[in-house]
């Protein structure tokens, strides 16, 4: 049986979901079935789009462009309010912005501050790729959009800040959703009826939850962030499900976004079959609720 290749992201805010990938006696068995890479977001959805990745944890921009895709169930990267490593930094106050630095590797982050600009402040500006360096941002524009390691560890003292997952829910009173795994459907096809995917994301999910202070304490070293910092932002920031209220405030942001020709028309959502099985002796666990 061939492997499914999966596209990760390589930041702090996935690690919880590549748990059994990488971690305790489920790591061996899954490698059996599955090979994986890291890289940024965007670059994850080029390939589910050309074919060289069939699993990737996208930003849900990309949905709207990669045909004949399937989401997977109740796993997401999303924010009940603020998030802190999705920011936008300006020199000037926001309603005086008029150009934009985006960080070149999410689409999901510069559609949402298109349409959070645009939309619920009701300002035209004007938007540039770069890369995510927020005093070369800040050099030839008035405000940078940095997604993230590089909005947590950006030092943005003298700034105005603007956490947008904060704004989009104080503007619509819903969560906000930056990426959730998705599937290509002919991967589907070939795929052994054994394998349910449903259960093996999201059981890496919970374990992974179960290790947050594991994992805080390796990133703490990589960002040179406290330990402290990181398990917060993992456990209170981040919300690691696509629940009912997570699915409208996606809906709602593909009908923005479409209303103000940033993205096109969203396709239906989707979404793999969860097979019967025996009950997991781990839930689904919210990051929120924890």
């Amino acid at each position: 049986m061939l492997r499914l290749r999966i596209s990760a992201i390589s930041y702090l805010n996935t690690a919880p979901l590549m748990w059994d990938f990488e971690n305790g006696d489920s790591a061996a068995g899954l490698r059996e079935q599955f090979e994986f890479n890291y890289t940024i977001p965007s670059r994850c959805a080029d390939e589910l789009k050309a074919g060289t990745a069939d699993i990737g944890i996208i930003p849900v921009a990309a949905y709207t462009t990669i045909p004949d895709l399937v989401i997977i169930p109740d796993v997401a990267i999303a924010a009940k309010n603020k998030v802190r490593s999705i920011l936008l930094v300006s020199k000037v106050p926001l309603e005086k912005i008029r150009n934009v630095a985006t960080d070149h590797s999410s689409r999901t982050s510069a559609a949402l501050v298109q349409v959070f600009l645009k939309k619920f402040v009701g300002i035209e500006a004007g938007f540039t790729p770069q890369k995510p360096d927020l005093k070369e941002m800040l050099r030839w524009h008035d405000a940078g959009m940095l997604i993230g390691d590089a909005a947590l560890e950006a030092q943005t003292t003298g700034r105005y800040v603007y956490d947008l997952a904060e704004e989009w829910r104080r503007w619509t009173f819903l969560p906000f959703v930056f990426a959730f795994w998705a599937v290509r459907k002919a991967a589907l096809a070939d795929l052994s009826a054994e394998v349910n995917l449903a259960r093996i994301f999201q059981g890496s999910r919970d374990h992974g939850l179960q290790h947050v202070s594991e994992i805080a304490s390796a990133w703490s070293k990589r960002l040179n962030l406290k330990t402290e910092i990181i398990r917060d932002y993992l456990t209170g920031n981040i919300d690691y499900s696509l629940d009912d209220e997570n699915l409208r405030g996606l809906k709602l942001f593909y009908r923005y976004a479409a209303e103000c020709n940033v993205l096109p028309p969203a396709p239906e959502l989707q979404f793999v079959k969860t097979q019967p099985a025996t009950p997991l002796s781990h839930q689904p666990v919210s990051s929120q609720s924890r």
